[in-house]
C-alpha cells in the first residue's frame, strides 16, 4: 500500500509515548488530534482541525465522536475510504491551506467530482468558477486547424464514416482520374476537416492550416 507519510516516524501519529516513558497531557492531547485516512489504499495523515474547516463537509461528520457516518477502517486505525487518492490529495491540501493547487495530469473537473462527493463547499465554487472562466475563454486562444486527406473514390464513405472525434468536414475537392481498376475509371479527392484547438500549435499543423486554405481557393475556382 502506497503511503503518503508527512510523519518521519511512521504512519502512527506523534505524541504516542514510547516504552518506559510517562504519558504527559500534551502528548494525549496530540495523539487525539491526529486522523489517518487509508484512501483507495493509500494512507494520508493529518489533523482533526484540518478535516474540520468545513464544518458541512463530510471528512468533518466522519470524524465527530458522534458521527452518523459508518466508515471501516483497515488494521492501522485509518478510516476507509474508497476514492481515488491522487483527486483526494488536492481536496486535502485546499483543506490545509484554502489553496487549490493541481499537479501536472489532473483536470479541475476531476478534482470537482472529489469535492462534490466530501462535499467541500468553497471548493466546489471555486472550481465550477474556474472551469466556467476556462469555458468562456476568448476565440483569440483558440485556432482552427485544416487538414487535408488524399482518397480514393471507393474510400470516401468509409473516411467520412471513421472521422475522429472534433474534426468537421469542410470541403471535397475532386482532382481528376488518377487509376483504372478493371474497366472502369476511378476518380481521387481531396477531403479537407477541420478541428478547434487551443492556439499552441506544432509547425506540421500551421503547415497544413495553410495547405488547406490553398486548396480550398483551388476548388472553389473548379
Amino acid at each position: 500500500m502506497a503511503t503518503v507519510n508527512l510523519n518521519p516516524n511512521g504512519c502512527s501519529a506523534p505524541g504516542t509515548p514510547g516504552v518506559g516513558s510517562s504519558t504527559s497531557i500534551h502528548s494525549i492531547q496530540g495523539k487525539d488530534q491526529w486522523v489517518k485516512l487509508n484512501v483507495g489504499g493509500t494512507c494520508f495523515l493529518t489533523t482533526k482541525t484540518t478535516l474540520s474547516r468545513d464544518p458541512n463537509s463530510f471528512l468533518s461528520r466522519l470524524i465527530q465522536e458522534d458521527s452518523d457516518l459508518i466508515s471501516d477502517r483497515d488494521e492501522t486505525g485509518a478510516y476507509l475510504i474508497d476514492r481515488d487518492p491522487r483527486y483526494f490529495a488536492p481536496v486535502l491540501n485546499y483543506l490545509r491551506h484554502g489553496k487549490l493547487v493541481l499537479d501536472d495530469g489532473l483536470s479541475e473537473e476531476g478534482v470537482l467530482e472529489e469535492a462534490e462527493f466530501y462535499n467541500v463547499t468553497h471548493l466546489i465554487g471555486l472550481l465550477k468558477d474556474n472551469i466556467a472562466r476556462r469555458e468562456q475563454r476568448p476565440a483569440a486562444d483558440k485556432k482552427r486547424v485544416y487538414r487535408v486527406l488524399q482518397c480514393q473514390e471507393n474510400e470516401l464513405t468509409q473516411m467520412v464514416s471513421t472521422m475522429s472525434d472534433g474534426w468537421r468536414f469542410e470541403q471535397l475537392i475532386n482532382i481528376g482520374t488518377q487509376y483504372t481498376y478493371g474497366t472502369e475509371e476511378n476518380a481521387e479527392f481531396l477531403c479537407v476537416v477541420s478541428k478547434e484547438c487551443a492556439n499552441t500549435l506544432i509547425g506540421r499543423e500551421v503547415e497544413s492550416n495553410d495547405r488547406a486554405k490553398v486548396l480550398q481557393q483551388k476548388g472553389s475556382r473548379m
